[in-house]
C-alpha cells in the first residue's frame, strides 16, 4: 500500500439553513456579469469588510482564487478554488448571466467552474462569516464555499460527525480515522461563538459538550479551525498585539499526533515508514530518522543508508556484515512478525542478525519484538531500540567464529609478544627512513618546485599551460567574479594573445581533495570534444596555484535561467536543452576514448551559451574508467539531491550514476521548479520525483505543468519525458536505461514503456 499523508478533514454536513439569514439587507451583492482579474487588486467583500474575495498571489506570477481575513496584515487565507492549479496574471473569474462561476486563465481556458444551479441565481455575495455563496432573488442559497472546505473551518461552517482520516496516497482513499467529535448522529452542529468557545450543540439548542475545554476569551478577535499539513486540527485566535502574526494557537486535537495512530491502523504512520515523531514543547510534532537512515523529504519516512540483509543462498555469510545502533526512549509499537518472552538481550540481538528479514529489534522487560522493513508508527516511548545496520557499510566476504575460552587467552599473549617485537622494530626503521627522507627533501626541493609547473596532468596534450602572471593579467587581478563554488571561484577575464573572454576558475582550498579535483578535472576534459561539453582552453600549475581557462557562456547555468528568472523559459526550449544534455552524457559515458562518469550532473554545471545551447561543465568530480572497466569503487560524490542511491549502499558506482541525475534534472527542467520545495502548500508536491510519479499514475500530468499553456498543448512530449525521467531514477541501478536508450526514448525513436514505482527496490 502507498504512504499514508494526514491530509484529509472528513465532514459530515448537514444544512441547517438554505437562507441568507438577517443579510439581505446589508450584501453588497454581486450582480451577473462581474468579473475580476487576476494582478488588477479588485476584491468582492463581506458588508463589514471582514472577508474578501479575488485572486491572491502565492508566487510571483501565479495566483489562487480564494477567500481571506481582509482587515488583518497576513490576509490570511481561508478557503480557495484552484488550490491544486495556480493561474498566471490576467485569468478571470466571472459570475455569468446564467449564473455560472467560473476561472479561466489568460488563453481562456476553463481552469475551475461552478455550473448553473437549479432555481435561478440572481446574484454573488460575500458574507461576514466568511462564506461565498450563489443565491437566489428571494435570497436562498443555491452554493456556497461553507460546503467545499479546504483546510480551514470558520465559525457557523459544519455541523455532524467532525472526524480526522489518514488517506492512502495516491490512491486517495479513506484508510484510518485517527480522530473523531463522536458526533456521528444527524442533529448536532459544531458552533464558534464569540467568546472563542467550539461548542458541539444539539438542535434544540441545549449543550452537548465543548470541542476543546479552554474556557471563554474577552474582547473582539478572529478565530479559524484549521487541519494543518502534519494532520492536527488547531484552533487559532488572532491577537493584535502578536508580532509578526497575530494568530496564536488555542487549542488542538488529537492532542499527541505522534500517538494518535492505533495498532490496527495501515500506513506509516505521521512520520511515514521507518521514521519516529517527537512532539516539541509548543504541541507540535517533528520528524527524525533512526540511526542509520536517511530522511527521504518532509513525512515520506526514511530509507536505509546500506544494503539490507540478503534473503537468499549467502544469507548466513551475510549476516556477519551486520551489527546494531541502540537508541533509547523510542518504540515502534505495532507490526512485529515474532514476539519472543523470558529472553536474554544477546540472544534477542543474535537472532536478528541471523534472520534476513530483521530489521529492528525492541527489547524491554526481557520480551524482545522483532520487526521487518519497512517499520512504522515510531514514537517517543520507554524502550530500547537496536537498528540493524551493516558494519561500515561493506559485506563481510569470509566470515568466521572468533575462539573463546583457554585458547582465545594463549592466543591473545603470543600476539602480544609479537606485535610488541614487531612494534620496536617498526619505531627504529622509522626513525631511520625520516632522517635520510628529510635529507633528500631538503636537497631536492627546489629542483621539484621548478619542475612541477611543466609536469602536465595525465592524458594533457592539446591544450595550453598558462603562467600564473598569465592568467592575473588576463582577469586584471581576479577582479571580475562570475560564482563560485567548494573548492574554487570563477572569474572573467580577456586573453591578451586573441582578446578571447574566457571563465578562469581558480581552486582556493590547496590541499589534496583540490589537488586531486583540479588533476580530474583538467585529466577528463582534455579528452573530449563535443559541441554540448564546456570547452576546456588551458591551465595553469605553478607552485601552489590551480588554474582552468574555460570558453566564456554568455547566459550562465541552466539553474538561473530555470529557477531566477521572472518569466519561465519556452516549453520548446526546455526539450531542446533536455536532450542537447542527454546528448552530451552520451558522448561521456559512450564515445570517448576513455569513458568518464561526471559524478555530479545538476542544473549548475551546465551553462548556456549566445544561443542558449547547454553545454556540461565542471568535471571536477569525474572519475575515468579503464579501457576494460565498466564500474569503479569510489568515496561519494556529487550534490545532495541528485545523487544516486547507490552512492550510499556500498554498491558499484557506474555510468549509471549520471543517468539517475539526469532523471532528476530532466523533471526540473519540464517542471520548471526545484527537484526539493519545502515551501509549498500540498507537501505531497515538495519532493519533485515523488510527486511526478504520482501524477503519472494518476494520469494527471497536467499537474506538473500548471500555468504553462504551451507544456499543456503538448501533453504527449510531456508524457514521453516524464516517463524516461522516471526510468532514469529508478533506485536499482539495473533498471535505469543507458544514456543512448534515454536519447532514443527522448526523440520518440522508441517506445517508453510504462516504468515502475522508482523506490520499489528490493534488495
Amino acid at each position: 500500500m502507498a504512504s499514508c499523508r494526514l491530509l484529509l478533514l472528513i465532514i459530515n454536513i448537514i444544512i441547517i439553513s438554505t437562507t441568507v439569514k438577517g443579510q439581505e439587507s446589508s450584501n453588497r451583492n454581486v450582480t451577473l456579469g462581474s468579473s475580476i482579474v487576476a494582478n488588477s487588486n479588485s476584491t468582492w467583500t463581506s458588508p463589514s469588510g471582514e472577508f474578501a474575495f479575488g485572486f491572491r498571489e502565492v508566487s510571483p506570477g501565479t495566483f489562487l482564487l480564494a477567500v481571506w481575513f481582509d482587515q488583518i496584515p497576513d490576509k490570511t487565507l481561508v478557503w480557495s478554488a484552484n488550490r491544486d492549479e495556480p493561474v498566471p496574471a490576467g485569468s478571470t473569474v466571472q459570475l455569468s448571466a446564467d449564473g455560472t462561476l467560473e476561472l479561466v486563465n489568460q488563453t481562456g481556458s476553463q481552469v475551475w467552474a461552478i455550473p448553473a444551479r437549479p432555481g435561478t441565481v440572481a446574484y454573488a455575495a460575500m458574507l461576514d462569516n466568511g462564506n461565498l455563496v450563489l443565491a437566489s432573488n428571494a435570497s436562498a442559497i443555491l452554493w456556497q464555499s461553507f460546503d467545499f472546505s479546504t483546510d480551514t473551518l470558520l465559525p457557523t461552517q459544519a455541523d455532524g460527525n467532525l472526524v480526522l482520516v489518514t488517506r492512502s496516497y495516491p490512491s486517495d482513499e479513506n484508510v484510518n480515522a485517527y480522530w473523531s467529535s463522536d458526533t456521528r448522529d444527524a442533529g448536532f452542529q459544531l458552533i464558534f461563538n464569540n467568546s472563542g468557545v467550539i461548542n458541539l450543540i444539539r438542535q434544540n439548542g441545549t449543550l452537548l459538550r465543548p470541542l476543546f475545554g479552554s474556557g471563554s476569551l474577552a474582547g473582539q478577535f478572529y478565530q479559524r479551525l484549521v487541519l494543518e499539513h502534519d494532520g492536527v486540527l488547531r484552533h487559532y485566535v488572532y491577537d493584535d498585539s502578536l508580532q509578526p502574526s497575530g494568530w496564536s494557537v488555542r487549542n488542538f486535537e488529537p492532542s499527541n499526533i505522534c500517538h494518535a495512530i492505533r495498532e490496527d491502523d495501515m500506513g506509516g504512520g505521521p512520520c511515514g515508514f521507518n521514521a519516529y515523531c517527537t512532539i516539541k514543547p509548543d504541541g507540535r510534532s517533528t520528524c527524525h530518522c533512526p540511526s542509520g537512515y536517511y530522511s527521504r523529504g518532509g513525512f515520506s519516512g526514511c530509507a536505509p543508508e546500506f544494503v539490507q540483509h540478503r534473503c537468499d543462498l549467502q544469507q548466513a555469510q551475510d549476516a556477519h556484515s551486520f551489527t546494531f545502533n541502540e537508541m533509547s526512549g523510542v518504540n515502534w509499537p505495532f507490526k512485529d512478525y515474532a514476539i519472543f518472552r523470558d529472553v536474554e538481550e544477546a540472544w534477542c540481538r543474535q537472532s536478528c542478525i541471523s534472520d534476513c528479514l530483521c530489521a529492528l529489534v525492541i527489547y524491554s522487560g526481557r520480551v524482545c519484538w522483532m520487526k521487518a522493513h519497512p517499520f512504522s508508527n515510531g514514537r517517543e516511548q520507554e524502550a530500547k531500540a537496536l537498528i540493524k545496520v551493516r558494519i561500515n557499510n561493506t559485506f563481510t566476504s569470509n566470515p568466521h567464529t572468533p575462539p573463546s575460552g583457554r585458547e582465545s587467552s594463549k592466543r591473545s599473549s603470543i600476539t602480544v609478544t609479537i606485535l610488541s617485537a614487531l612494534l620496536g622494530c617498526s619505531v627504529l626503521l622509522f626513525l631511520l627512513l625520516s632522517f635520510f627522507f628529510v635529507f633528500y627533501l631538503k636537497r631536492g626541493k627546489t629542483t621539484m618546485v621548478e619542475q612541477r609547473s611543466r609536469v602536465q596532468p595525465a592524458g594533457v596534450s592539446t591544450i595550453s599551460s598558462f603562467s600564473f602572471k598569465e592568467v592575473e593579467e588576463a582577469t586584471d587581478g581576479f577582479n571580475e567574479e562570475l560564482g563560485r563554488g567548494a573548492c574554487s571561484i570563477v572569474y572573467r577575464g580577456t586573453l591578451k594573445t586573441d582578446g578571447k573572454i574566457v571563465a578562469v576558475k581558480k581552486l582556493h582550498k590547496v590541499f589534496e581533495q583540490a589537488d586531486d579535483e583540479f588533476k580530474a578535472e583538467v585529466s577528463s576534459i582534455s579528452r573530449t570534444n563535443h559541441k554540448n561539453l564546456v570547452q576546456l582552453l588551458g591551465y595553469c600549475d605553478e607552485g601552489q596555484n590551480r588554474i582552468l581557462v574555460y570558453e566564456f557562456m554568455t547566459n550562465g547555468s541552466l539553474a538561473t535561467f530555470l529557477f531566477q528568472k521572472s518569466v519561465r523559459p519556452s516549453w520548446h526550449k526546455r526539450v531542446q536543452i533536455a536532450f542537447a544534455i542527454a546528448r552530451g552524457i552520451c558522448y561521456l559515458h559512450e564515445d570517448c576514448s576513455v569513458p568518464i562518469i561526471h559524478c555530479d550532473i545538476k542544473p549548475q554545471n551546465v551553462l548556456l551559451d549566445e544561443s542558449f545551447a547547454p553545454k556540461i561543465a565542471d568535471f571536477g568530480l569525474a572519475k575515468l574508467l579503464k579501457a576494460d572497466q565498466t564500474r569503479t569503487m569510489t568515496g561519494i560524490r556529487g550534490t545532495k539531491g541528485y545523487v544516486a542511491p547507490e552512492w550510499f549502499r556500498n554498491m558499484p558506482i557506474t555510468v549509471k550514476v549520471d543517468v539517475y541525475s539526469f532523471g532528476i534534472m530532466l523533471l526540473e527542467l519540464m517542471c520548471c521548479r526545484r527537484s526539493y520545495e519545502a515551501d509549498v502548500e500540498d507537501e505531497g508536491e515538495a519532493v519533485l520525483a515523488d510527486w511526478a510519479y504520482d501524477c503519472y499514475q494518476q494520469g494527471a500530468l497536467d499537474l506538473l505543468v500548471a500555468g504553462d499553456e504551451e507544456a499543456r498543448s503538448d501533453m504527449k512530449t510531456l508524457e514521453i519525458y516524464v516517463k524516461t525521467a522516471i526510468w532514469c531514477i529508478q533506485e536499482d541501478p539495473t533498471l535505469r536505461p543507458h544514456m543512448n536508450i534515454v536519447m532514443h526514448m527522448l526523440q520518440g525513436s522508441m517506445q517508453v514503456p510504462t516504468p515502475p514505482d522508482p523506490t520499489a527496490f528490493i534488495h
